[in-house]
């Protein structure tokens, strides 16, 4: 029934100017509520399935304050849709550097992860992962994390986060419109967490984004009044890809 769902949600994605994203921004939501923007993000990937072998995914911590960006001590993570394992030699790499840790408790609770992962389950074939949840940690730090991760072709990056919050439906399109705008020049010095609650890790991205000379594209953008149809308090979930767009010959 899962990868049905994802399945069906990925053939309904919406095509975006970035063929083949280094990066993308996704939500992680319920699916009900936005596996259709987050299909968007991750579609491209399916044309990229022989290449792609790691993924580094960093998302908020909604449920525990600490500081430091967390791995978990564990050799895989589990979805209805199997174990999908860590990257070992990438996460021994990771904890050499300052912030990062392990740390088991941030990860329990924690789901802006785990929902992203039946999504790469449908579109790759064999890969790893390296998941940290980010707390109270520094932009430069947690650059300096994507980085040393940057690799090259077979290495992805999944930034997980949601938009604006509990705001009606007129002003959290308005708000979450800023927000891609700032997404899409790059520019992290106006991401708080009013505007998504990954805003670190976004930020710390797209500081990385600027100095690889990377590219940023909405896909989709759109909140929990136009797919669960309640608009008086929705959330807002944009779908964004990270990489060298398509040149249009005139």
């Amino acid at each position: 029934m899962l990868s049905g769902m994802v399945e069906e949600f990925l053939a309904a994605a919406k095509p975006g100017l970035i063929p083949n994203p280094k990066a993308i921004i996704a939500p992680h939501a319920g699916f009900s509520f936005s596996g259709a923007v987050a299909a968007s993000a991750f579609a491209p990937w399916a044309a990229e399935a022989d290449k792609i072998r790691r993924v580094v995914l960093l998302g908020p911590s909604h449920w525990l304050d600490f500081r430091g960006m967390a791995l978990p001590g564990t050799r895989a993570m589990a979805t209805p849709l199997g174990d999908v394992g860590l990257d070992s030699a990438a996460i021994a790499q990771a904890l050499q550097l300052p912030g990062v840790i392990v740390y088991d408790a941030a990860h329990t609770p924690e789901h802006c992860l785990e929902v992203e992962l039946p999504f790469l389950q449908v579109v790759l074939r064999e890969f790893t992962i390296v998941p940290l949840v980010v707390g109270r940690e520094t932009d430069a730090r947690i650059r300096a994390v994507i980085d040393a991760l940057w690799g090259g072709d077979e290495t992805r990056f999944v930034i997980s986060s949601d938009l604006s919050h509990f705001l009606d439906y007129d002003s959290a399109r308005r708000f979450d419109q800023g927000t891609a705008n700032s997404i899409e020049s790059l520019t992290s010095i106006e991401l708080t967490p009013r505007r998504a609650c990954g805003f670190r890790a976004i930020r710390g991205f797209l500081e990385a984004a600027a100095g690889h000379r990377l590219k940023a594209a909405a896909v989709d953008l759109r909140n929990s009044g136009d797919t669960a149809r309640r608009r008086e308090e929705v959330v807002g979930y944009g779908a964004f890809h990270f990489g060298s767009p398509v040149v249009t010959v005139a």
